[in-house]
């Protein structure tokens, strides 16, 4: 179990709180926007200038791809400077990201544009280590709160990601550079809110006791379980978001009425973590991600039903719900399976592996689509949440059973 660290000041249980609530501020206004936005006229903007109609999406994997080769480097480097520098860091590279992605619209350069959501891809590793920090200034009892929190906050992006793309698209010529040019300014909002934070610096007995290597933390049965639930729900999330739009308009659906289903599914995602960590609190952090796994597997049943608006709708969110529950449960989970002096790794192999997850599924989503359809894409899915709900209830029996302690580290 982490220990709360106090500052050279201290940190008593309202600042850390307060430092809580920043985070569940600033989330929502930055990273999820840009990442939302980025999902939401990505593909477009690719489709303006691509040779070729296979290569569209290239913007939306490239942003994947920054996440997922930035993670560990971000992890460990804010384990050495502190999670402040690291988070503004991110929040400049947004910047960075967003003015790069609009030069390359300008210019009519794929490449450029793709470099520039990667960006923003690294921008998002960075602030994916916000749902940590808030458990680590949070008192034990608000940590599954703070963690809900900071995640709950993504509720706005599902109005405010779409509407920036969308009001951004024609404001400047050529089409969508607008668009990124907003998200600029947005990343630069949140480095100017990071500045306000107020994170416990490490002590100096950090630097001196490094803690078990990684193949030890890993290898913990909580943490396998914690890696694959989280990974399961983000994977499966990536991979029918992403194949949604497509599938609708293959349906007969316009874009707009596949926006507001993608719109639906962000706040099936976000909307409950605001109670979330009460009911881990309440029922077990095994016990919510089972229902998770059971909620996706209704997302997939409901693919079943038909091709309509009302279909299509009620899968996404509850495709979000099951996320939500699957990746918040897997989160806090995993913070009950390394020490203050392990955190560094054990979040960054957890969000690299689970980022990796959700490359390959947002590369691998259309050809998938081709072969099988939406609704057999969805089927197959069933095999994997059969595979993450055994693994719950093998470390539930383990628990039982008294072979694993409920706080493994």
């Amino acid at each position: 179990m982490i220990s709360s660290v106090k500052s050279k000041g201290g940190c008593d249980d309202q600042s850390r709180h307060a430092s809580s609530g920043l985070l569940a501020r600033e989330r929502p206004g930055t990273v999820q926007t840009a990442s939302v936005m980025v999902m939401t006229v990505g593909g477009l903007a690719g489709s303006k200038i691509a040779p070729s109609p296979a290569l569209t999406t290239m913007p939306i994997a490239a942003m994947f791809l920054g996440t997922a080769i930035a993670t560990l480097p971000a992890s460990m480097w804010m384990s050495r400077v502190g999670r402040r520098p690291g988070f503004v860091l991110g929040a400049l590279l947004g910047v960075a990201g967003g003015a790069t992605a609009a030069l390359g619209v300008w210019v009519a350069d794929l490449l450029l544009l793709s470099f520039g959501t990667m960006l923003v891809g690294v921008y998002q590793a960075f602030a994916q280590f916000y749902r940590f920090a808030a458990s680590e200034v949070a008192t034990e009892a608000f940590r599954p709160r703070a963690i809900s929190l900071v995640l709950g906050g993504g509720i706005v992006a599902a109005f405010a990601g779409p509407m920036i793309g969308r009001f951004g698209g024609p404001l400047l010529g050529p089409e969508y550079l607008g668009s990124f040019l907003l998200l600029s300014l947005v990343s630069l909002l949140s480095a100017g809110i990071l500045l306000g934070l107020r994170i416990p610096a490490a002590t100096a007995a950090n630097s001196i006791v490094e803690g078990r290597d990684w193949k030890a933390i890993v290898s913990q049965p909580a943490y396998l379980v914690a890696l694959f639930g989280a990974a399961t729900g983000y994977g499966i999330m990536i991979l029918a978001m992403t194949a949604t739009p497509i599938a609708m308009v293959h349906h007969r659906h316009d874009l707009s009425t596949a926006a507001s289903v993608i719109q639906l599914h962000v706040l099936g995602m976000f909307l409950p973590s605001f109670f979330t960590g009460s009911l881990i609190a309440r029922f077990g952090v095994l016990q919510i991600m089972f229902i998770g796994v059971l909620i996706l597997s209704g997302h997939v049943l409901m693919t079943l039903t038909g091709t309509g608006f009302g279909s299509f709708a009620a899968a996404l969110v509850l495709l979000g719900v099951g996320w939500n529950f699957l990746y918040i449960g897997g989160t806090a989970l995993l913070t009950t399976t390394y020490t203050q002096e392990e955190k560094g790794r054990a979040q960054a192999i957890n969000d690299m592996t689970i980022f990796a997850v959700g490359l390959a599924c947002s590369f691998g989503t259309g050809a998938l689509l081709q072969r099988l359809g939406w609704q057999m894409l969805n089927l197959a899915l069933l095999p994997w949440l059969a595979v993450a709900a055994a693994a719950l209830a093998w470390l539930g029996y383990r628990r039982r059973r008294g072979l694993e302690p409920a706080h493994a580290a």
